[in-house]
Parts: C-alpha cells; structure tokens; sequence
C-alpha cells in the first residue's frame, strides 16, 4: 500500500493523507525555473537512496536572484521569504530531475547560510522560511530535518541566503 493513500485511524476518525504533491498544490505557490549551475558542480545527485542538493540561491520566477545582506538591506523578515525562495528553488530542482515531490520520503539534513552583518543574530529565524515550507510538503515528521544555520560575511551574487540539503528518497 503507498504510503501517502494509507488511512489513519485517529481519534475513532479516518483520515486520507495528502501526497507530498498534493500539499504543494495547496499552497497555491509558483516553483521558479531549476537554476543552471554557476560553476562545475551538479545541483543535485542521487547515491542508492539518497538526494544531495547543492547550495540553491532565491531564483525568482523570471529567473534573477534576489539579493542583498539581511541586517543591511534585508530585513529580517525578507530574509526569512529569501529562504522560503531558496526551497522554492530547490522543489524546482527535485521536480526537474526526479520528478515528484512524492518520491522523497523525507528530509534528512539542511545547511542555511545567511549573508548578514556581523551584529545580526537570528540565523535559524531565517531559514525557518525553507524548513517550514518543507514541514507543509512533507509533515512534520518526514519534512523537518536535522539542521545548522549560521552566519556568512559574504554569499555569491550577494545573495541573502544559500541552503544545501540531503533527502531520503522512497
């Protein structure tokens, strides 16, 4: 039986689970164009059950960057959206070489590093925005990780925010 059609009992209620891309769906949100790479790396790599994502910058849907260093000209709040951008980017990823949001079963690790000021201090804040949008694709318990969050004098491009992320695959 697949997973994600299987009934719960709960509370002496039934309840059909949504798929990873049905969840997406909800959201009503946009996946921006699957970035090229910048250098000679691969944005994502399979090894037997497992999905490696190379840093992903905040593509937008016409395809530029959104830049600029949070604590400076972004604000913490637009810091936390830039992350949430960067899942986006890295969804588009997925879909472009495996296909489906369904075919991972869980995130396993991400690294956010947030281009900031030396003062500025709330790191895990803004990369809530990625760990929360993937908490709504995969469940609490299959999309949130184990995870660092720290501070960078300096990103590519100038960008606010880079994540990397290893998933589990079906």
């Amino acid at each position: 039986m697949n997973f994600y059609n299987a009934i719960l009992l709960k509370n002496n209620s039934f309840t059909l689970m949504n798929t990873p891309e049905e969840n997406f769906a909800a959201l009503g949100l946009n996946l921006p164009p699957a970035p090229k790479p910048l250098g000679v790396y691969k944005p994502c790599l399979v090894d037997g059950k497992y999905l490696y994502l190379s840093g992903h910058g905040p593509v937008q849907d016409d395809a530029s960057l959104i830049i600029g260093r949070v604590g400076d000209t972004v604000s913490q709040e637009d810091g936390k959206l830039a992350a949430q951008q960067v899942g986006l980017t890295m969804l588009a990823t997925i879909k472009a070489n495996i296909g489906s949001f369904n075919k991972i079963k869980r995130v396993i690790k991400v690294l956010g590093m947030v281009n900031c000021t030396p003062e500025f201090e709330k790191h895990p804040f803004i990369i809530n925005g990625a760990s929360e949008l993937f908490a709504k694709i995969w469940g609490e318990e299959n999309g949130i990780g184990v995870r660092s969050a720290v501070g960078m004098g300096s990103l590519p491009d100038n960008i606010p925010v880079e994540i990397e992320a290893l998933f589990e695959l079906e």
